[in-house]
């Protein structure tokens, strides 16, 4: 947690020579500008513009100028890159000319969410990310294929797993980066890998999740491998999940958390679920259809997992092409309803919904069309977002 006088002291003394500032579009895509090590005292009084009209869903070309503000408290030196003339990484806010937050900043949006949470019920929601992806194989020219890495299945081990030393890779890095992992395995599909981190809050998750999804990548391109987010690359297999994992700092307000995020998952489903193929993974291969929690199932879309005082929810829709600070942000409204509102839950499920339709029980939205209308017609939704 460094501050910015911390900073100037660490690139000076590490001899630092770039700096990445990066920030996000509305879908969640990582963006970066690089300046010099010289220019950064500026960058904090000042902040760095760049044109918003060239980022997707951002201002138009008549009024598109805006502002990066670095954080200092997120700078993390980038160990694949040099050691002579380091380059290091910061996450950065957005803000108009006038210093105002911008307000299609996520990271911004995410911030106030926790604020608010903390300020009108004194807690704080914690979140831990579980994020699958698979590794493909490139063809002589460099691109990717859909030829999986491997054939294992589900936690197999070498020689079947051929993801063990590239995982390891990943993981070294992300400790390096301050992110410890947790636990890595072989998913069910081929190829399929999964790395998970220990938990955060709100706003240390998004920034952890963006920047594994992005070591991962490196990692794999260094190997010579495509490593792939999608939530459905192979239609015969598994998709891909980013199961979110929740705790609320006050315990006593655990089953309201989960009453009001339950009781919005119809219309959190568009920010969960943000592409055509994202609709494919729904309903297969162990993935969520109904809309319904129960504890220890993993069946249903949100899971009280086995833990004592059954203090966690997992929801485990999501797929890794979503928005982290969106989402959290939305999850984060939704919990605060829940409180509100003292919304109450129905029963768990305890049957198994992966081996039998339920037409009692309310399903997902099957289409993205379908989500974005449920999300566009919700009073919840327009009252967190802008249009």
């Amino acid at each position: 947690m460094y501050t910015e006088k911390e900073v100037l002291d660490l690139i000076e003394e590490e001899d630092v020579k770039f700096i990445r500032l990066a920030f996000f579009d509305c879908h969640g895509r990582q963006k970066n500008i690089s300046i010099m090590a010289n220019c950064l005292e500026k960058a904090f009084k000042n902040g760095v513009s760049f044109d918003a009209s060239a980022v997707c869903g951002f201002e138009t070309p008549e009024k598109s100028d805006l502002f990066l503000h670095p954080d200092p408290s997120t700078i993390s030196i980038i160990p694949w890159r040099p050691n002579t003339g380091k380059v290091v990484r910061m996450f950065c806010n957005i803000r108009y000319p006038d210093g105002r937050p911008y307000k299609k900043d996520g990271r911004t949006m995410l911030q106030n969410a926790i604020s608010e949470m903390q300020k009108e019920y004194d807690c704080s929601l914690n979140f831990g990310s579980e994020i699958e992806f698979y590794l493909f194989k490139l063809d002589e020219k460099g691109n990717p294929t859909k030829e999986p890495f491997d054939n294992a299945g589900y936690m197999d081990i070498a020689p079947e797993d051929r993801g063990e030393n590239i995982r390891r890779e990943i993981c070294f890095t992300l400790e390096q980066m301050g992110i410890p992992p947790e636990a890595s395995h072989h998913e069910e599909g081929p190829g399929q890998n999964e790395i998970d981190f220990h938990y955060s809050d709100a706003l240390t998750a998004a920034d952890n999740a963006a920047t594994f999804k992005w070591i991962v990548r490196t990692k794999a391109a260094a190997a010579g491998l495509y490593a792939d987010f999608s939530p459905k690359p192979l239609l015969d297999s598994a998709g891909s999940g980013f199961h979110v994992n929740i705790s609320c700092s006050d315990t006593s307000k655990h089953e309201k958390v989960l009453a009001g995020i339950f009781a919005h998952m119809k219309e959190l489903t568009y920010f969960m679920n943000t592409t055509e193929e994202s609709y494919n993974r729904l309903g297969s291969h162990k993935a969520p259809k109904y809309i319904a929690w129960g504890k220890e199932n993993r069946s249903t879309c949100i899971r009280v997992p086995a833990t004592k005082e059954d203090s966690r929810i997992e929801i485990r829709s999501p797929d890794p092409e979503c928005n982290p600070y969106l989402l959290y942000t939305l999850i984060i409204y939704a919990a605060m309803d829940g409180i509100k509102n003292n919304l109450q839950l129905p029963e768990p499920v305890s049957k198994n919904l992966f081996e039998s339709d339920d037409s009692s029980i309310e399903a997902l939205p099957d289409t993205l069309e379908a989500a974005k209308k449920i999300a566009m017609a919700s009073d919840f939704i327009k009252g967190i977002l802008n249009k």
